[in-house]
This record gives C-alpha cells, structure tokens and sequence, in this order.
C-alpha cells in the first residue's frame, strides 16, 4: 500500500458522496496518507472508477453503491465496514446537491429531496458513526459544509438552510461525543470546481478552487491527533467575494 507519508496509515475511512468532486478527491487523498477508503455514493460505476485510481496508486478502496438518504443503505454500508475490518476510525460526510431555485419556485417536493440528500443523510450517517465510535472510545467525524452557511448566495434558501442546520448538527456531535472521545467537525470550502455547480470549471483558481485543494484540508484535519479537534475549517479561493463591503 502506498501510504503517500502515512498520516492515516491503518485507519478505517468511510467518505459519502465519493462518486465525484470533492468526495472523490478527499477518497484519493486519505488512500494516499495510508487509509482504507470505503467509498459510498449511488453511481456504482463511477465508484468503481475511483477504486481503479486509487489502487492504480497502490491505496485500498472499497465501493458500496450506497443511497445515503436511505436508512436501510446506511445501515448496510456500515455493517460493511463492521464486517471487514471491525472498527471505524474516520467518517467524512461529502453527499450532497446543490440547488438554486428562486423560493417563490421552489416545490415542497424538491424541498425535501435537498433536505433528505444533503441534511438527513449526514443524520443517519452520523449516527451509525456514533453508534460504533462511542463504544471504541474513538473516531473523528468530519462533515462537509458551505460557505453558503456564512454567506448565502440568492435563490438558494433550500441548500442554504441544509448547510446552516449540517453547522448546528456539528456542534450537537461533538458535543455528545465529547465524553467519549469522539471529535466531530465541518469544513466549509468556497466555491470549488465539482459537478454541483456546473461551469466553474470555467473560472481562473483566483475564484475556484480545486476538489484536491479541499481534500488536502481534509487530510489535514482528519490526521490530528485523536484528542485535538479541528472544530470549524472556511476555505475559498482568494478572489471569492466573500470579505469586504461594497
């Protein structure tokens, strides 16, 4: 195994939203620190894409075509990982969609399919995470956010809202997971070139960054020691206009 430094060497990682952006990036970068990757996401074949990548680099992937808004398919992928290697040492939270509908447009239906994806899903896989963290006494969680939970853009009330309540739902975890060893945070990158939001891959890297650039932060966060939380991260590309006033 090519552990690129080893600073996840031996750990047990479970990423979402894997299938592309920045859940594949974040994938392909904990295989390159020496983590076992279980990779989740619904297209099994572009899964099964990122697996080839990264054991072409001599990582260890492993795909589970997963529905995360599915209590069933969550309930599954973890009972994977409890019976393959019987612990779970990393959870990284990256399913998700974006939206951008004006409110007076936006149907209940649609409502519901961006809350279920990008807010319930981080619920159930939390708390599978949990389930098996607290007895072990360990494990770090790390949900992926927005810069939208700072600052909205418009015609995104239902994405935003998912992002402020994902912010919130962080500091409960970590909260009750305080006790018992097990640290929870959120990385809110900018705006990043993913199939999200189509065209940004259109922009110079002074307004969009790359998913390996989020994934390194990631990377960053999740190879702390296991009594260090890094509770929030915010990272955007510099010319983003997020600082200042008009």
């Amino acid at each position: 195994m090519n552990d690129g430094g080893g600073r996840l060497r031996g750990k047990i990682a479970v990423v979402t939203g894997a299938s592309s952006g920045i859940g594949a990036a974040i994938a392909k970068e904990f295989a390159r620190e020496g983590a076992a990757v279980v990779i989740a996401a619904r297209r099994a074949d572009r899964l099964k894409e990122i697996v080839d990548a990264i054991e072409a680099d001599d990582g260890a992937a492993f795909a589970r075509r997963t529905d995360a808004r599915s209590e069933a398919d969550i309930e599954a992928l973890f009972a994977f990982v409890d019976k393959e290697f019987g612990r779970l040492d990393l959870l990284v939270n990256s399913a998700g969609i974006a939206d951008h509908t004006p409110t007076v447009d936006l149907s209940l239906e649609r409502w519901r399919d961006i809350v279920d994806t990008n807010l319930t899903s981080t619920f159930l896989c939390c708390r599978a995470a949990m389930r098996r963290m607290v007895k072990q006494k360990r494990g770090r969680i790390i949900n992926i956010g927005s810069i939208s939970a700072k600052s909205p853009r418009p015609n995104a009330i239902a994405y935003t809202s998912t992002k402020f309540a994902m912010e919130g739902m962080t500091r409960s975890l970590a909260l009750d997971g305080r006790e018992h060893g097990v640290t929870v945070s959120i990385l809110h990158p900018g705006s990043t070139v993913t199939e999200l939001v189509p065209g940004m891959d259109e922009y110079g890297p002074e307004q969009s960054m790359n998913p390996a650039d989020v994934a390194a932060i990631a990377a960053l966060m999740a190879s702390l020691p296991d009594g260090v939380n890094f509770m929030e991260a915010l990272a955007f590309p510099i010319g983003q206009a997020f600082l200042g006033r008009g």
